[in-house]
């Protein structure tokens, strides 16, 4: 985020997800790019509908929750008052939760290993829903953090088509926090690129205009828009 943006944001501002989006704007016409190739999703985890609402009035409707039990207690009363919203899992998923995680988001982005993508198309095929799929990567090969290494990434996502019938729509990735972002976002665009994916999800608050820079068509911003946890 530019320099006048960086003020950490303490509590949820009627005023946070415009500045959020003006910032998005200026990103775009920084890189050169129309602002409707970048998707923001306000990441919504641990918030309560309260916190939400007033964001989803503003005019938001793309949202990012990271467990699949809780989006399932807040959401399915939003989604029944405004059913345009789009919810996308961005968090790890476990094996045994794929079956809510197809009946209920539209976007999942922790796409990670062999048990995820036979869970999936297991349930891609029994529900006939097809949400959007993203392979995690994990771009600083930090043992503690989900996705595939690098390296490992083209035989994965061949692997994703050829063994188990999955159209990946793009890549996601967490940089590691104390790296600077824009090396680790240029690699995930390489993979892609090379790969012929172009979605791209990554950038959250801090770093949101630097992945547009370098690519992003889905940022991921939390503490911007609802303040911190």
């Amino acid at each position: 985020m530019t320099k006048d943006n960086t003020a950490p944001v303490t509590g949820h501002s009627p005023n946070a997800l415009a500045a959020v989006e003006a910032e998005i704007a200026r990103a775009c016409k920084d890189a050169q790019r129309d602002r409707a190739s970048v998707t923001l999703i306000a990441v919504s985890k641990t918030f309560a509908a309260d916190a939400i609402t007033p964001v989803i009035a503003a005019g938001q409707r793309v949202f990012g929750e990271n467990r699949v039990q809780e989006a399932k207690a807040k959401w399915p009363a939003l989604t029944s008052v405004y059913p345009d919203i789009a919810l996308h899992l961005i968090g790890p998923l476990q094996s045994n939760k794929a079956k809510e995680a197809v009946a209920l988001f539209d976007a999942i982005h922790s796409v990670d290993r062999p048990s995820i993508c036979q869970a999936l198309a297991k349930e891609i095929e029994s529900q006939n829903k097809h949400p959007q799929l993203f392979v995690q990567i994990n771009t600083g090969e930090e043992p503690q953090k989900a996705g595939i290494a690098p390296g490992e990434a083209d035989a994965f996502l061949a692997s994703c088509r050829d063994t188990y019938g999955l159209t990946i729509s793009g890549l996601m990735c967490i940089p590691p926090v104390d790296e600077p972002p824009a090396a680790h976002f240029a690699l995930t665009a390489k993979i892609a690129a090379r790969n012929g994916l172009k979605n791209l999800s990554m950038g959250m608050s801090a770093d949101f205009a630097t992945a547009i820079m370098l690519g992003a068509t889905h940022v991921r911003v939390g503490s911007a828009i609802f303040g911190h946890r």
